[in-house]
């Protein structure tokens, strides 16, 4: 079986969106492949639980989690920001993404303990309170489909949940495709119901976006970061950006950089182990024995003056050996 994840951006009309179809080259001539029905939801629970790490780089922790009268289909940890993640998967169309996602990291709110003991009682690691990252929880909704109001919903900045349409083929292949949301002005904190549940949730967890950082630069560092964001985009295939509490990760199949923003540089952290790096001209520096945020053995100072070229031979060995 093939298993394959991707990820598509969610216009505000979302029926702008038309999804080609796979096809499978038999010499010269291209056989159109046919989408197969969805299994049982717990087929496609099974089969997402098996390959947590795979899809999501997530640790499994444990299935069909019990609190105060709900049922957390799939618990799940991310073990680079150290925070929970819910999943649920959805046949039917008629639910709210809104409102079952809070209704989930309410749980969690107000359970912390309940969800640190599930974690060391199926796992059998300790895990204190004070290391997990709650802020950075979130909810991952999966379906065969979400309707247009499923997908407007998720355009509201600030809402920790993801949605993830999965397809299934007739030559055992399997698609799990995010639909990612654009950068929007209207924060859901704006209008979420003042002294509700709702509100004091939005206050514990936060959703960080790329532009949330990027706000931080001044301008010229600013035109600095979209230069390597592109030069990165123009040259290389399924990269991810990951904005996280501390840092952006660019991923390919792990995280090949990471960029930290100070006031005046950014630090890119290259994810290449200690003595692997060719670096003949000894641009970047070994942070392998000190603590960092991101992901490497190595750092790279950018500044407004830095070209992206000089530094980009680099670049290029982090992401073919995390590809």
């Amino acid at each position: 079986m093939i298993v394959a994840a991707s990820i598509k951006k969610v216009l505000p009309d979302c029926n702008q969106f038309k999804v080609m179809p796979l096809f499978q080259k038999q010499k010269s001539s291209l056989i159109k492949i046919k989408e197969q029905k969805i299994p049982t939801e717990r087929e496609l629970q099974n089969l997402t639980e098996e390959n947590l790490d795979l899809i999501f780089d997530l640790e499994f922790v444990s299935s069909e989690f019990p609190i105060n009268g709900l049922r957390i289909d799939t618990l799940a940890f991310n073990l680079e920001t150290n925070s929970f993640a819910i999943i649920e998967y959805k046949k039917v169309k008629k639910f709210s993404v809104i409102d079952q996602g809070y209704a989930y990291l309410s749980q969690l709110v107000n359970n912390k303990a309940d969800f640190i003991l599930e974690y060391y009682e199926k796992l059998n690691k300790n895990l204190k309170r004070d290391q997990v990252s709650w802020e950075q929880s979130r909810v991952i909704f999966i379906a065969p489909k979400f309707t247009k109001y499923q997908k407007t919903a998720i355009t509201l900045r600030d809402l920790p949940f993801e949605l993830w349409e999965v397809k299934f083929y007739d030559n055992n292949s399997v698609l799990y495709n995010r639909l990612e949301t654009p950068e929007t002005a209207e924060s859901f904190k704006q209008i979420a119901p003042k002294g509700s549940k709702v509100e004091k949730v939005t206050n514990e967890i936060k959703s960080y976006s790329e532009q949330g950082h990027v706000d931080y630069l001044p301008i010229s560092l600013q035109e600095k970061y979209d230069e390597l964001k592109e030069e990165i985009q123009n040259s290389f295939s399924n990269v991810e950006i990951k904005p996280l509490k501390r840092y952006i990760a660019f991923k390919s199949e792990n995280n090949f950089i990471s960029t930290v923003f100070r006031k005046n540089a950014i630090k890119v952290f290259i994810n290449v182990p200690k003595g692997q790096l060719r670096d003949p001209q000894s641009l970047a520096r070994d942070v392998s024995s000190i603590g960092h945020w991101g992901t490497g053995d190595y750092e790279i100072t950018i500044d407004e003056k830095t070209k992206i070229s000089r530094i980009w031979d680099l670049i290029e060995q982090a992401y073919n050996l995390n590809s």
